[in-house]
């Protein structure tokens, strides 16, 4: 089991300012989008599905509008979870390592495919501010 790579297959504005969202793999999501955002026109998927582009050069890419998704069908676990993961370019194993977990279910929690227990959650905090201690010291 590794990280999904999502591709963005669908994309089309909806009044009051949301995008429509869907995903190679059927995921489907509204998205809202902050006012000046939502008055640039009409935005296009980007080269092989990894972005979201706007006439006047804006270009989102797919790993920003994942969170965005992940946040509209309410997984605000599997965001911080994945968010921690990519602010510390930790992989899979080393995500896995870090946080005494098989890699496979890092993957789960990384792909949203399960909730990640708050328990995990505070492990992710208490990592970064023992990282953050040691880089001090």
């Amino acid at each position: 089991m590794s990280d999904r790579m999502r591709t963005i297959k669908e994309a089309a504005m909806q009044p009051g300012g949301r995008l429509h969202l869907v995903w190679s793999d059927d995921t489907k999501a509204m998205i809202d989008l902050p006012d000046e955002r939502s008055q640039k026109g009409t935005p296009m998927i980007g080269e092989w599905g990894h972005s979201i582009e706007w006439p006047d050069g804006t270009e989102w890419s797919a790993d920003r509008l994942w969170l965005d998704t992940l946040t509209a069908l309410g997984r605000d676990d599997a965001r911080q979870f994945l968010e921690w993961r990519m602010r510390h370019g930790l992989s899979l194993s080393a995500a896995a390592d870090a946080l005494g977990l098989a890699r496979r279910t890092v993957a789960y929690y990384s792909n949203g495919d399960r909730p990640v227990p708050k328990a995990i959650l505070l492990a992710c905090r208490g990592w970064e501010a023992g990282k953050a201690f040691r880089n001090a010291a």
